[in-house]
Order: C-alpha cells, then structure tokens, then sequence
C-alpha cells in the first residue's frame, strides 16, 4: 500500500501551497451545514425519545439506530462515489439527514424515532463519506494535518453549541423548533453542492474496503479512535440522564467538544511538523482518564473536568488517527480512509450508548462509566504499536 509524507520541514514553510482554496470553502458549506443538524438533535433526539414515554431503554435504541444506519451507509458510500460522484451523493446524504428530522415535530412515538434517526443516519453517512473524500482531496499532502484541524473547527463549532442547545432548546422553547433548525441547516447546504468539483483524480493503485479491512496499518489507528468514540456516544447520550444537574450538563457538553476542536487544531499543527503516530497513545490516556472522572456523578467540578480532559484527548485522537490512515494510502484509497475512519467512529459510537444502557440499568451511571473506561483500555496495545511506527509519517 503506497505511503506518503505529511511532515514539513520548517524551512520548506513559505514554500507550502495554499491551504484555504474557493473549492475548500465551499465545501466548508455543506460541512457546516450537516454538523448542525447532526449535532442539534444528536443529545436531543435520546431525550425527547424518554420524555415521550419509550422507556429507560429509549435513549440507547434512538443512538444505537442512528449509528447502525450510519454506518451501513458509511460502508455503501465510496461505491456510490465511484459510480455516481461526490455531488449528487453528497447532495442526496444532506436531503435525508434533513428532512427527516420534521417527522419528530408531529409525533414522539418510538417507531417514529426509530425510523427517523435510521434514515437520518443513512444520510449523515452519506454526506460524511463523500464529502470526507472529497475534502481530503482538496487539501495539500503537505499540509493534511492542519488542514483537518481546519475542518474540525468548521464541524467542530456546531458541536460545541449543537450538544448543548439542542437539549437546552427542547426543553425551554419546545422541541419542534429543534426538529426545524436540524432539518433546515443541512436541508439549505445543499445549494452549495453544485458548485463543488465533482470528481478529483486519484493516484495509485485502488484501495477498495476490502484490502482497507485486511490492513493493519489502517486497522490499528482505526481501532484505537473507536475506543475513543464509543465514549463519545456514550457521554453525549447519556450524560443528561446520569448528571441531576441540567446546568452541569449543558456546560459539560459545551466544554466537551470546545476542547476537542482546539485539540485538534493543536494536534493537527504538531502532526504536520513532527508527525502524528506520537500523539495517539496520549490521546487514548487521556480519554479514559476524562471518563475515569464522569463516574463521580454528583460533583459538578468532577463532570466539567472528566468532559474538558475527555475532549481534548478525543480532539488529538481524532485528527492523529485520521491524519496517519491518509498517509498510508495513495490519492486513490482516500474514500475508503474515510469509510473505515466514520465506521470506527459511529459503530463504536452505537455500540457504547447500546451497551452502557444495558449496563447502567444494572450497575449504575457511576460504575457504568468505570467500566467504559476499563474497556477502552483493549486499545493500548494497538496504540503502542503505533507509537513507534516508522509509517506513521
């Protein structure tokens, strides 16, 4: 599998090529776009599912169908790029990540939730593989880290407000204008669309999600990110449920995604000069330390720090992982990079809010995210490896 550099040499820095392009920008519209209305309802949605009489189990089904849709569209999606191209898939991905939403506006029953986030789940994965794909084709090799910390401010600032205002929203103003606004956002993005490059070349041999599967320099940092995600979606599903103060949680839920867009960028500008395989282990440390901290459910200072200390290694994790699975593929294997990365991400992330439903109804939020983090611990021996990886780049 061909290998490419993403290191720069500080002396070679004023002969870097322009990171910020018309093409990127405009992508940058259909990504802001669908971060909003995937991130607005992404707390809300498990919420309104409980108030509205589906049970204890309610919040977990709602995640874990949004995240199975997910990724079952995620693993469809490069074949749909190749047949048909970025725009009209992206296009389609943005439709029903939006429109869906404005069913929850007119019934709250369990089947209607179900459905809703399955297909909204198709949708978001759809928009997220094409329009992955299509960025990391835009931005130079040179400067990948950078320029996916670029694109984790752009996501990453619906994530900061979306988290917190969808539950604030829903509960103070009412859900319906929560179902509008996630509808709307990604609903209006899609003018952006055709204006986009459709297709890009691609260098290299093919990498299809075959031989991305039987890679282990793709698998292991895919791996160690999906430790990470599954405490992700178990924090943003149910830290409203096991925190009895709503004003913690909705300041846990802005701080979390805060440090991890700032993270990001911070990993993204290390990884571009010295390399991205150093900060995984860190990464993954610090995110079962944040979890480590949620367990003490009844102190506020505890919850804020374990969501801060939980993002920031999220954030490093997240553009580290991305950035060394780039560098392992040619040109040509960057839709499967994306694939196998959102798969990691939202499997992991359906899995987790699954299973910590289950076990929180027998243990208890407290011991419920202690064993989150002793599960992630599995991750430490792909994260060692890569540690010291020649290959990360």
């Amino acid at each position: 599998m061909t290998t490419t550099s993403n290191s720069t040499s500080p002396e070679a820095g004023s002969d870097r090529p322009p990171l910020v392009t018309r093409a990127l920008l405009l992508r940058f519209v259909s990504l802001f776009g669908s971060s909003v209305g995937f991130n607005l309802l992404l707390s809300a949605v498990p919420l309104y599912a409980q108030e509205s009489g589906g049970g204890e189990h309610a919040a977990g089904l709602a995640t874990g169908a949004l995240m199975l849709a997910t990724v079952v569209g995620e693993l469809a999606t490069p074949a749909l790029t190749a047949r048909y191209g970025y725009r009209p898939v992206l296009a389609a991905g943005l439709v029903l990540l939006g429109a869906p939403a404005l069913v929850l506006a007119a019934t709250g029953s369990m089947a209607a939730v179900v459905a809703v986030c399955l297909l909204r789940g198709i949708g978001f994965a759809i928009a997220l593989v094409a329009g992955g794909a299509l960025t990391a084709s835009l931005i130079p090799a040179e400067r990948r880290g950078e320029g996916l910390a670029l694109v984790g401010v752009v996501s990453g600032v619906p994530s900061v407000c979306g988290l917190p205002l969808g539950v604030w929203l829903g509960q103070h103003v009412g859900w319906g204008w929560v179902f509008a606004i996630g509808a709307v956002a990604p609903l209006a993005a899609v003018a952006s669309v055709p204006a986009l490059p459709d297709r890009t070349a691609a260098a290299g041999p093919a990498v299809g999600l075959r031989e991305g599967l039987r890679s282990a320099a793709l698998l292991r940092p895919a791996t160690v990110f999906g430790a990470t995600a599954l405490a992700a979606g178990v924090i943003v599903t149910f830290l409203p449920l096991a925190v009895p103060s709503g004003g913690t949680v909705a300041v846990a839920l802005l701080v979390q995604p805060g440090a991890a867009t700032l993270a990001r960028w911070v990993a993204g500008r290390h990884g571009d000069r010295r390399g991205s395989a150093g900060l995984v282990l860190p990464a993954l440390l610090a995110s079962g330390a944040g979890v480590l901290l949620l367990t003490w459910t009844d102190s506020a200072v505890a919850v804020v720090a374990g969501a801060a200390v939980f993002g920031v290694g999220f954030g490093i994790a997240q553009n580290a992982t991305l950035a060394l699975m780039y560098t392992r593929v040619p040109a040509s294997g960057y839709g499967t990079v994306t694939a196998l990365w959102n798969v990691a991400y939202d499997g992991a992330m359906g899995v987790g809010a699954v299973a910590f439903g289950a076990v929180a109804g027998r243990t208890g939020y407290p011991w419920a995210f202690a064993l989150t983090a002793a599960v992630m611990l599995a991750a430490l021996a792909p994260a060692r490896w890569d540690r010291g990886s020649a290959a990360a780049g």
